[in-house]
């Protein structure tokens, strides 16, 4: 019988091989993407299709429905794009930019943590929260018992948290929210069945909506490396915001989308608040992931970095760029735009720094600048693109652009993004502009990376 079994194992091997390619060849991957998946599965089919099948998918439709955002009524025609990047965006299916918003910046992390704590407890009917990281700290026992304390006082207290990234969350803190009335969810449980579409996606997104006319989002999680009552002395630099008006509402349509794939729960889509705060921010939110169809942040980062005349300022703790998006920005170096990428000069993640070396090394022979940033880790995810301003949760790499559920707010207006460019400024005070380094062990290792990125 042992040939029987053999012959049925090949057999067996041979289908998966083939329904995986068929999945392949289907989805919407870049053709480097494609054709290492598909080495891949050829050479190594028994550890290739397990993979696959645990990793490989990354639009999933049948487990996420695309966000439904609510346009509003604005009871005549739509209106005319504010910018060519808003008009990009929108043939994406995204809101239009909305003018007349109040936006904060906040860089620091006590100012950060106070306007967390004024925005949960200022909250009188809902809060809806949504974190990557909660942790098991004196920050996030502290979020999590202001929530309690809302909860209590009778306001509809929603937490939702990634369930890699808050694998260890402060346990004693979330049963008293749920004993106090508060539902606490988890996204993306580890256990699930191969081929479900999600364990390899993260929920990297970051919100906390007060009564759907407040938002506080960015880069920050709820732990003490972001921010809390005091300064750690090995504490992250990062970027957060708050913001209030009609812009708001585009955040709370992503998290009713995120609630409802986590709970099985539909919420009511929240009444449109008034189009004007009379704040002076103009403000179009750019979500991106499974439930987004195409990939407009990814997409609208090219354009926007093709049409580049001026500058090209970004910062993020971790640069690994698709194909695309390096060859634009090393196009835009080689054309004349000031092209500055600040990175840490060591992250938190000692593969990601090596995995840079080779965008950064091309960037920087292409005349870009490449910073690296000092004084200790830095984790903002922001940038400036001639007149646009960027903050929120996606990295630039190819996880960020393609994988994991992220928001980026795109701003348009001068005052913010002169704003921007102050902080990115002061930053630039603390980094060394250096040649990043070389070597012909670390090219080739370098280069046999970069050919099995795209598999991840």
């Amino acid at each position: 019988m042992s040939w029987i079994t053999t012959h049925l194992e090949i057999v067996i091997i041979v289908v998966l091989t083939l329904l995986s390619a068929v999945v392949i060849l289907q989805q919407r991957r870049t053709p480097q993407s494609t054709a290492a998946w598909l080495l891949f599965i050829i050479v190594l089919p028994w550890v290739a299709v397990p993979l696959f099948l645990g990793l490989g998918f990354r639009k999933h439709a049948m487990r996420y429905a695309p966000v439904h955002f609510l346009k509003g009524d604005t009871g005549g025609p739509p209106p005319r794009p504010v910018h060519t990047i808003d008009a990009t965006l929108q043939h994406f299916g995204l809101p239009a930019a909305a003018p007349g918003q109040d936006l904060r910046l906040l860089g620091d992390p006590v100012a950060a943590f106070e306007a967390v704590m004024a925005l949960v407890q200022g909250a009188e009917k809902t809060i809806d929260a949504l974190f990557y990281i909660v942790g098991n700290d004196d920050t996030g026992r502290a979020f999590v018992d202001a929530l309690t304390e809302r909860a209590k006082a009778g306001v509809k207290v929603r937490l939702l948290m990634d369930r890699l990234g808050t694998f260890r969350g402060p346990p004693a803190a979330l049963r008293r929210l749920r004993a106090a009335g508060g539902d606490v969810r988890f996204y993306s449980p580890l256990l699930q069945i191969p081929g479900s579409g999600h364990l390899n996606l993260r929920n990297h997104r970051k919100m906390i909506i007060a009564d759907d006319g407040r938002v506080f989002s960015g880069g920050m999680n709820m732990g003490g490396h972001y921010l809390g009552a005091t300064a750690l002395e090995d504490g992250w630099t990062d970027l957060a915001f708050l913001l209030e008006g009609r812009a708001v509402q585009s955040f709370g349509d992503v998290f009713r989308s995120d609630w409802e794939v986590a709970s099985g729960e539909q919420l009511e889509p929240a009444p449109l608040v008034p189009a004007h705060t009379g704040g002076n921010a103009t403000v179009q939110l750019v979500p991106s992931g499974p439930d987004i169809s195409e990939d407009p942040l990814h997409d609208g980062l090219i354009r926007a970095v093709h049409l580049a005349e001026t500058r090209i300022w970004l910062v993020t703790p971790y640069f690994v760029p698709t194909e695309a998006l390096g060859a634009a920005l090393t196009t835009a170096a080689r054309r004349g735009v000031d092209v500055r990428v600040l990175v840490p000069e060591r992250s938190n993640q000692r593969l990601a720094d090596f995995a840079r070396g080779a965008y950064l090394r091309d960037l920087h022979e292409a005349g870009g600048q490449v910073l690296y940033y000092q004084p200790g880790m830095i984790h903002a995810k922001a940038g400036i693109i001639d007149d646009i301003g960027l903050v929120g949760t996606a990295n630039f790499d190819v996880r960020s652009m393609l994988l994991n559920f992220e928001i980026t707010l795109f701003a348009y207006d001068a005052g913010t993004v002169a704003k921007l460019g102050d902080w990115f400024d002061h930053l630039s005070e603390h980094c060394a502009m250096e040649k990043p380094p070389t070597g012909l062990f670390r090219k080739v290792a370098e280069g046999l990376f970069r050919l099995g990125a795209p598999v991840l």
